[in-house]
């Protein structure tokens, strides 16, 4: 949705700084010397010369209160000369007859100027206090806009309208993509030269750069880090578009900003990686909750179809060749489809968190027998090596789960491995751990695939012919994971694939050796 915010239309800031001296202060201080003259000749009659001196010096008060510091010092000098001019006798003349005078001149000058020093010193900080009110409420009523943004070309939007707006200041916002480079949001307008190297060198080390080359309108830019709690989110740029001191004077100010936008900017990351990570949880346990209903379903009809298959040549030694021969390729499949539904199964319940491990100290070559006995019709086209370091120690495993994992190894090596090529199972000692391999010599994995096979139902381009539905990786890696050892895929100089993982080495009980009882040996 659509967010804005109401900012004062009349820039403030630059209303109330722009302390200059105007051409009007002058004017307005010398008409006021004039008109304090013409009310004070006919009072002279009535009123002594001090208190004359006192209207010349409301005067000056009231110009200090109105203008700024220029104007009152020309409304001292004017009020002591046209006091001593139309006043002082002689009157009509400069001249002083009596020397007081002087002293009169000097305390007036004197007092006119110090009045007015007071007075524009107390009127720039009421407007210096104005100001950082003003800002107060801009910043507030900033702060409560971007609380509701829930996208980042929200938050470059208002803070363009809050600067341009109220400080006559541009701001573009760049943010890095997913190759680290810093790219704008919401920037259209060409006349603004955004320094790409500045930008870097800002987002890089978190300092504030000042540009020095003119930019945009013909004034520099300043670059701010959007430094977060976490780490450095990207980049503001604010150039001013018509005065290039407002970079200086607001400093403070685009450095408070920078932080804010920075910790709304964090706050939208955040808030974009829970909610992707929650769907990416719905739709997971939603796609386990259909796989494990859908094998659950269909394990039953399967097994009653593979049993009545095996059976089915049994029950009759007179049926044709080529019926016993459709009977056996039913049986095969039938078991090759309830071997899916099985890894279906298992996946469901890894990712649903629902599998206690069984796990047993034994050893390794005991598992690998048994993969290699179920895996014997399979394997039967290609030559098996097995290169097993000597004295391999116990390992603590769930055999069923870690035979599975040999069996879709083993499985996937002999049908992508040419007929009559070698799959190699080797197994080594390592500090901590035992590491295992399955190598074959067939067409390898595709490059950049390393990550994507271990995802569900991720198959490569080339193998579509080759049946299967990308289950075999993914419920190892999750099997190995869930007994805290890693798998990785490779593939070999020589052409082939290997898959490598590895299982903790732990602490295995001490077996006791039987004592020999020889013949003749004495017990007791």
């Amino acid at each position: 949705m659509a967010m804005s915010m109401d900012i004062p239309k009349s820039n403030l800031s630059t209303h109330l700084l722009n302390i200059r001296n105007s051409p009007a202060g002058y004017g307005w201080a010398i008409i006021g010397c004039i008109v304090t003259t013409i009310i004070a000749t006919p009072l002279s009659q009535y009123l002594d010369l001090v208190n004359i001196v006192m209207l010349f010096l409301l005067t000056v008060l009231l110009i200090a209160a109105r203008f700024s510091r220029g104007p009152a010092i020309l409304a001292a000098f004017l009020s002591v000369a046209l006091f001593d001019f139309f006043f002082v006798p002689p009157r009509f003349t400069f001249a002083v007859n009596d020397a007081q005078y002087l002293v009169t001149f000097a305390v007036m000058l004197t007092v006119a100027l110090i009045t007015g020093q007071l007075t524009t010193g107390l009127r720039r900080q009421a407007q210096l206090s104005a100001i950082q009110a003003q800002q107060t409420r801009d910043l507030y009523d900033m702060s409560s806009a971007l609380a509701g943004v829930i996208k980042v070309e929200q938050v470059a939007t208002i803070l363009q309208r809050f600067l341009l707006t109220g400080f006559k200041l541009n701001a573009v916002l760049l943010l890095p993509d997913a190759a680290e480079q810093l790219q704008p949001i919401n920037h259209d307008d060409k006349h603004l030269r955004i320094d790409q190297r500045f930008a870097l060198i800002a987002y890089e080390q978190g300092q504030v750069i000042e540009d020095s080359i003119l930019s945009g309108e013909g004034h520099g830019a300043s670059y701010f880090p959007l430094q977060a709690p976490m780490k450095t989110r990207g980049v503001v740029v604010f150039m001013p578009t018509d005065d290039s001191s407002a970079l200086q004077e607001h400093h403070a100010l685009l450095s408070t900003l920078s932080s804010l936008i920075a910790i709304v900017i964090e706050r939208l990351h955040y808030v974009t990686v829970a909610y992707d990570t929650q769907l990416e949880m719905t739709s997971e346990r939603l796609r386990s909750s259909i796989l494990s209903a859908l094998s659950h379903d269909l394990r039953t009809p399967l097994t009653a179809l593979a049993g009545l298959a095996e059976s089915l040549p049994l029950t009759s030694t007179t049926l044709p060749a080529a019926t016993l021969e459709s009977a056996v390729a039913i049986h095969e499949q039938a078991l090759r489809l309830n071997n899916l539904l099985e890894n279906l199964l298992d996946m469901a319940r890894l990712h649903a968190g629902r599998v206690t491990l069984r796990k047993e100290w034994q050893l390794l070559e005991e598992v690998i027998g048994s993969s290699i006995k179920l895996l014997e019709h399979s394997l039967q086209q290609h030559t098996l090596q097995i290169n097993l370091e000597k004295n391999l120690p116990l390992l603590e495993y769930d055999a069923v789960l870690l035979e599975r994992v040999f069996c879709n190894l083993l499985e996937n090596a002999a049908k992508y491995a040419p007929v009559g090529t070698v799959i190699t199972i080797s197994a080594k000692i390592n500090t901590d751990s035992v590491e295992i391999s399955v190598a074959d010599q067939g067409p390898g994995f595709e490059q950049q695939q390393s990550l994507v096979r271990f995802e569900m139902f991720a198959r490569g381009t080339h193998e579509s012919s080759i049946p299967g539905v990308g289950l075999g990786l993914a419920i190892c890696h999750a099997i190995i994971q869930a007994h805290h050892g890693s798998l990785t895929i490779a593939n070999l100089p020589a052409g082939g694939a290997i898959v490598t993982f590895t299982l903790p080495r732990g602490n295995p009980p001490i077996i006791e050796e039987e004592p020999d009882y020889h013949e003749g040996a004495a017990i007791k």
